[in-house]
């Protein structure tokens, strides 16, 4: 069918060569079954003069233009912030306060001061989006047989990408402890060792990531075999316990004798022998602050301790461990984590190597906690004697892996909470724990 326009009208060509000879380009509708006919009724404009094929075309070409949502890959390999083009990044799983505390549900005073700290919210939500899509990823490939370091890499390589690493804004929180068996925490690979992940081992993965120094601390276990599952279930549903008793006014000791009842209410046999599950009593969750790990706050395990109370707008990691050996740990094995004391004055430092070393440790890591293969990473060699003397003079601390006997198995979870002004927000909380 072809149209013709003349003088606002629409007119109806009597043959292809009048057509032809207006230079009006023809065009066929079909309804699916019939063509329409040289002789039916020209298409009518709308009021503002736009022809129905304009229209189509005009559809179509919206059509076209408009973009898909991105979805993740797998690997996972687009950063987080693409996946949410408002800038707006998911809500923790939300619990109420209980008592004392329902009144700040509905209180408009309260409701004010979250809006004010909507920009922070927002920074760690999007580094525990980071952290749930990491370890989604990292759980799919996860087998006996994978050698550590490489199991470590990946993570935190996966970590840069998802986070879109920047410096001190954005990147990992601290290195990866992948503690095995009787190991309870802080045991990362150092560059040369071939530890390999067996299936019988119990693994506790806990790594961390950060926006703008607010940061996600979470961590959960791994185990191939069965036979360990009432240990997991003992340190998951311990954390579940201590994060639904915190809350504002809520006492440090108060969590831990929490815990500590749920924690020992189970029992595991391994390899035929029955076992009571224990807190390991010298272990604690802690409130977390900007770039700063363990902010001074204490979560006990067990009952007794301090008498410290949670305040409002604080950021807690509610982390349990549980354990089939004395539930107790020691410093043992060689170290690889390392962090820069928070409140390190000026020292002056005799070793130039020394002073090199500290210079990339700020640049990089900050108050961070950060190890053995970050420094290999970035390129420094021999530096073991340099990160002693920082250690040595108070600078940098060392964190050596902490240890129950040897033979016993230990499991942890953990999560980071907010307890916001009107509610507690489980900031990590995903789908799998």
């Amino acid at each position: 069918m072809a149209t013709e326009i003349m003088n606002n009208e629409v007119s109806v060509g009597e043959n292809e060569e009048s057509e032809a000879s207006n230079g009006i380009e023809k065009l066929e509708i079909s309804n699916g079954t019939d063509e329409v006919s040289e002789n039916s009724s020209s298409m009518q404009k709308d009021e503002d003069g736009v022809t129905v094929e304009s229209l189509m075309i005009s559809c179509s070409l919206t059509h076209r233009k408009k973009k898909e949502p991105l979805k993740q890959t797998d690997p996972p390999s687009i950063p987080v912030v693409e996946l949410f083009p408002s800038r707006e990044f998911p809500e923790g799983e939300i619990q109420q306060y209980k008592d004392d505390n329902l009144w700040r549900t509905t209180s408009e005073e309260k409701r004010d001061l979250e809006r004010f700290e909507k920009p922070k919210y927002n920074a760690v939500r999007q580094a525990a989006e980071v952290h749930r899509q990491v370890r989604k990823y990292i759980r799919s490939i996860l087998k006996p047989g994978m050698l550590m370091t490489d199991l470590c890499e990946t993570l935190e390589n996966t970590v840069r990408k998802l986070i879109s690493e920047n410096g001190l804004q954005a990147g990992i929180a601290f290195p990866t402890g992948c503690s095995l068996n009787w190991v309870a925490a802080h045991w990362t690979p150092n560059s040369g060792d071939k530890t390999v992940l067996e299936y019988d081992d119990v693994m506790k993965l806990d790594f961390g990531t950060h926006i703008d120094g607010n940061i996600v601390d979470c961590a959960f276990t791994v185990a191939f075999n069965p036979m360990y599952d009432p240990l997991l279930e003992a340190s998951r549903e311990a954390t579940n316990t201590g994060i639904k008793e915190a809350g504002i006014d809520v006492r440090l000791c108060d969590i831990g004798a929490a815990i500590q009842e749920v924690m020992e209410s189970y029992e595991v046999e391994i390899n035929g022998k029955v076992f009571q599950v224990k807190s390991i009593r010298n272990l604690n969750g802690h409130s977390i602050g900007p770039y700063q790990i363990h902010a001074g706050k204490s979560v006990p395990i067990v009952k007794g301790g301090e008498q410290t109370k949670m305040e409002e707008g604080e950021f807690y990691a509610i982390e349990t461990f549980a354990s089939t050996g004395k539930g107790y740990v020691r410093e043992d094995l060689e170290c690889s984590h390392y962090m820069k004391n928070f409140d390190a004055g000026h020292i002056p430092l005799r070793l130039p190597r020394a002073k090199q070393l500290l210079a990339t440790i700020n640049k990089n890591f900050s108050t961070l906690a950060f190890c053995r293969r970050y420094l290999d990473r970035l390129g420094e060699t021999k530096y073991l004697m340099a990160l002693k003397n920082l250690c040595d003079v108070g600078i940098v601390q060392p964190y050596p892996p902490l240890c129950d006997i040897k033979g016993s198995y230990v499991s942890q979870f953990e999560h980071t909470i907010l307890l916001r002004p009107t509610c507690k927000e489980v900031i990590s909380r995903g789908d799998d724990y």
